[in-house]
């Protein structure tokens, strides 16, 4: 079953629409230029609410943090896992003991994930490729280099999904996740529950039709 991470949670009443329209994995982003940003404190009191939901992965999203940056964020907000969506090295993923995933902006060469790909799922992300963009632009990503990547490694599809295109990605990519933001709010960092459930209906429709 493909998973579903619904990324830029802001507001415990998104979390909770998240959760309640099937989402596998939340993403809360500490990028402070990023529209979708949260503080550490807010994401805490966030999951106060929502750290009895035990079976969804909490990640949260960094953009050139240093190791201990991240490790404070997470112990303080009892995250899951990092996704380091920066300009991170390979040493700076692997610092973080299998805790951390590495987000790609384009598709990488196989050659360059050597250090990167953890041993578990997500093993990695791959995004469009912006000009200066850390993610969240609604650009798709390259469908057909993501396919032959996700022969290889179970990746975390982002990059212009929405409720109207995932179906097509997830049939044409066969990803193990797919990850949405942008493509699930009414406003910038402010999430549609309809949308939400819209997303997560139709990739189970993908996965009923293969």
């Amino acid at each position: 079953m493909t998973k579903i991470k619904i990324c830029g949670i802001k507001t415990v009443n998104d979390a909770l629409a998240a959760l309640d329209a099937g989402a596998d994995l939340l993403g809360f982003n500490f990028y402070p230029k990023s529209p979708r940003y949260i503080d550490a404190g807010t994401c805490r009191d966030i999951m106060a609410v929502m750290r009895k939901h035990a079976h969804i992965t909490y990640v949260g999203v960094f953009v050139n943090a240093s190791a201990a940056q991240v490790r404070a964020t997470m112990e303080t907000c009892a995250l899951t896992l990092a996704q380091l969506h920066g300009d991170e090295s390979s040493e700076m993923v692997q610092s973080l003991y299998g805790k951390a995933f590495k987000a790609f902006r384009g598709i990488p060469e196989t050659r360059h994930i050597n250090g990167f790909a953890r041993d578990e799922a997500p093993a990695l992300l791959v995004d469009a490729s912006v000009k200066g963009a850390y993610g969240g632009t609604g650009i798709t990503a390259d469908w057909k280099r993501a396919a032959e990547l996700a022969k290889h490694y179970p990746i975390l599809l982002a990059g212009g999904l929405t409720p109207e295109n995932v179906a097509g990605a997830v049939r044409r990519v066969q990803p193990w996740g797919v990850d949405v933001a942008s493509g699930v709010e009414s406003l910038p960092g402010r999430k549609d529950a309809d949308k939400m459930k819209a997303f997560v209906a139709e990739v189970r429709r993908a996965e009923k039709r293969d």
